[in-house]
């Protein structure tokens, strides 16, 4: 039951609250993992999908409490299933389960920079501006990464060249000013201003309360 749920969860070092429906997820503040416990399994998802394809669960993990007659649908709509559990459930298996769910997301988190708007998976080599992904070049990534990774600092042309394209690349100073301007291109009007040029020095990750 819902109330054997939550009294596990409290017992298990948890805050948990109820929300009703998969618009619930995405109330304040935001959780950063969800136990999904609704008889309607089928149903449950595709509204979870419909959240999930707004943006609005990123960063969510959702845990599954299913009944094993109901494991296939866990494969169809596989990438809104972080973990599960079969129906009936035990204690001990949900807290194990949560616990390395934390863990993982922990991991994970470590290799995920945030800068303002900007969102950068070192793992997988994506960048999202808001909710949007950002189709860069090798380069244009390891130029954003290295200004990303140093926020505020600035870098002298000179030094930009030898850090991403390396001490044996023998193009000139304008190489970086081109990717800069590509990079500011694809940024769009409204953030190209992320990318600040310091002038006669290089360039930094401009502050992003603007």
């Amino acid at each position: 039951t819902l109330a054997r749920l939550v009294t596990e969860l409290v017992l298990c070092g948890y805050r948990p609250r109820v929300v009703t429906g998969a618009e619930g997820l995405v109330s304040e503040p935001t959780p950063s993992a969800v136990v999904v416990a609704e008889d309607d399994v089928i149903q449950t998802m595709q509204r979870a999908g419909a959240v999930h394809a707004d943006g609005k669960l990123r960063g969510v993990s959702l845990v599954w409490m299913v009944r094993p007659e109901d494991l296939d649908h866990l494969r169809a709509f596989g990438h809104l299933v972080d973990d599960f559990l079969t129906l009936p459930w035990e204690p001990a298996e949900l807290e194990t389960r949560l616990r390395l769910l934390d863990r993982r997301n922990e991991a994970d988190e470590a290799e995920v920079l945030r800068r303002g708007p900007l969102t950068m998976n070192l793992a997988t080599y994506q960048v999202t501006l808001g909710e949007h992904p950002l189709d860069l070049t090798f380069m244009e990534y390891e130029l954003l990464k290295l200004l990303m990774t140093h926020p505020g600092r600035v870098f002298r042309r000179e030094e930009i060249l030898s850090r991403v394209w390396g001490y044996d690349y023998y193009g000139g100073m304008r190489t970086v000013d081109v990717h800069v301007r590509r990079l500011r291109a694809k940024l769009g009007n409204d953030h190209a201003w992320l990318v600040e040029t310091v002038r006669s020095v290089g360039y930094r990750l401009a502050r992003t309360h603007r």
